[in-house]
């Protein structure tokens, strides 16, 4: 016999049937909708932001072979990079180079402008540094490959009527460049100040730009104690450049000096600091929903970090651009020397730069 046939659906069964898969299926929907939102915009339902900026690739990486590591002078290494068909870049311009252990530093171009083989840096050793120089001069060597960032020139040589550099140490590594591009004729003159005459890089080749004397002037501090900068800026024609590249104290005393009629460039080795110190101030995290303290005596990263520690940096001097961060609300004090002019309108370099006022809301 054949077994009874299923009963058939009636009319109520079958609507409670099709009702109960469209619920489900309008709560599958919702659920992936909100799952969307909420990814969207951790806060939601407040507005959706922007993806940060943190970590965003400032220009194309190279990778390129030391093809020489040689002794400039006491505490000072030359590095010859190899690749092919090298960015161009002009006087001034600096590269970031990562080392082996992932720090990034950067190093001006000291080389020939004109050459697309190959990029030339100088790095001194700065013996109660971070570790990054003591890597360059110590475990760099011929036949590494180092990753290479830009090149980026933020002192850039302007035309100007006349030029008077001031270099400090190793702060003669963008000047060099600059003084070989100047026209037949130019009037300029150089201050190029050491503590010793043998920790003085490039000096052969600075006394061959000037073989009639009278535009250089070389003070090795050991046999002729500080440099005078008064009578070397005296007498500066009207629109004259004055670049200045060394240590903080030297460019506070350039710029104290300037002559009226004058513009001055500044190329820091570290981000500018205030000689009455630094004020603390709130950071609102937005997108994490937290409100930090920053003290005067240290960095927002440093806050953040605290509350964030996956947070990307390396350099934590304002030059490398990893810790770039978005600011949504507040005045932002700018201490860095990589941001362009329209970048500085709505985000910061978070390692350096602080707050004008009082709270800054990043998009973090």
């Amino acid at each position: 016999m054949s077994p009874n046939p299923s009963p058939r659906p009636t009319p109520k069964r079958t609507t409670a049937l099709l009702l109960a898969a469209g619920t489900a299926g309008a709560a599958l929907v919702v659920r992936r909708a909100l799952r969307r939102r909420v990814q969207g915009s951790p806060l939601w339902p407040l507005p959706a932001l922007d993806p940060p900026v943190s970590g965003r690739p400032r220009s194309r990486a190279l990778t390129l072979l030391v093809t020489a590591h040689e002794r400039l002078a006491d505490g000072v290494v030359r590095l010859r990079l190899e690749g092919t068909d090298l960015p161009r870049w002009e006087p001034g311009a600096h590269l970031d180079l990562v080392l082996p252990s992932g720090l990034v530093r950067q190093y001006s171009l000291c080389g020939d402008p004109e050459d697309t083989s190959s990029y030339t840096v100088a790095a001194r050793l700065v013996e109660d540094g971070r570790g990054g120089s003591r890597e360059v001069h110590e475990q760099v060597q011929e036949g590494t490959e180092l990753e290479v960032r830009g090149p980026r020139n933020r002192f850039p040589l302007v035309e100007a009527p006349a030029y008077a550099f001031v270099a400090g140490g190793i702060g003669i590594t963008p000047l060099l460049p600059m003084l070989r591009a100047l026209p037949e004729g130019t009037d300029w003159r150089l201050l190029y100040g050491g503590r010793t005459r043998a920790s003085m890089p490039f000096l052969e080749e600075i006394e061959k730009l000037d073989p009639d004397g009278g535009r250089v002037v070389l003070v090795a501090e050991d046999e002729d104690g500080r440099p005078g900068l008064d009578a070397f800026l005296a007498d500066l024609p009207e629109g004259a450049a004055v670049y200045c590249c060394g240590p903080e104290g030297l460019m506070a005393a350039v710029e104290e000096r300037l002559p009226a009629g004058a513009a001055l460039h500044l190329e820091r080795f570290a981000p500018r600091t205030t000689a009455d110190g630094d004020a603390e101030f709130e950071v609102e995290l937005r997108r994490s929903g937290r409100t930090l303290t920053v003290p005067g005596d240290s960095s927002v990263l440093a806050a953040v970090r605290t509350e964030l520690p996956n947070t990307p940096y390396s350099c934590e001097q304002g030059w490398c651009g990893t810790c770039q961060q978005k600011v949504l609300e507040g005045e932002i004090d700018h201490r860095d020397e990589l941001l362009t002019d329209s970048e500085r309108g709505d985000s910061m370099l978070i390692c350096v730069s602080r707050c004008l006022g009082t709270r800054l809301v990043l998009d973090m």
